[in-house]
């Protein structure tokens, strides 16, 4: 399992998002604009729900930073699309449901309440060259990340 720190080329995937359509983080760089990277263990959950709603409802804070939001869980596309569709989540959720890019990031939940390999709690923030900036990772898939030190981080990008 990989682990990818701050000053490290952020490593492209390949996921498909709620649309089923194939989605590649150099797509997303490609754009020009720095890009969040958030990782939670699961959709329909209480703190990821709490968590996902937040970023949502403070999307206007990013505006200075230009920022995509993008969203990875192990769901498929499928639960993620009903997730997005029930809490108007306005930015990309992708499947890893064959749980690569979770490894790749060196971001796995081993177990949770037995259900083996879910996505920690994770933020990285990439400039829009794919260099990560920033990066929080929590043990604890109770714990959420501090969203104004996020949203600073991100706006510091601009």
């Amino acid at each position: 399992m990989a682990n990818i720190d701050v000053g490290m080329k952020a490593p492209d995937f390949k996921l498909l998002d709620t649309d089923l359509q194939t989605r590649s983080l150099s797509e997303f760089l490609n754009k020009g604009k720095p890009v969040i990277l958030l990782f939670f263990p699961g959709a329909f959950t209480s703190v990821c729900t709490k968590e996902l709603c937040t970023f949502r409802d403070r999307m206007a804070e990013l505006e200075k930073a230009n920022a995509s939001v993008i969203a990875v869980s192990v769901d498929s596309p499928f639960s993620l699309k009903e997730f997005k569709t029930k809490y108007n989540l306005d930015f990309t959720l992708l499947s890893d449901f064959n749980k690569d890019v979770i490894k790749t990031y060196g971001v796995v939940l081993p177990d949770l309440l037995g259900l083996k390999e879910l996505a920690k709690r994770a933020v990285f923030i990439m400039d829009s060259d794919g260099v990560v900036k920033y990066k929080w990772v929590s043990d604890d898939p109770k714990v959420e990340p501090n969203y104004d030190e996020v949203i600073e981080k991100a706006n510091q990008l601009s």
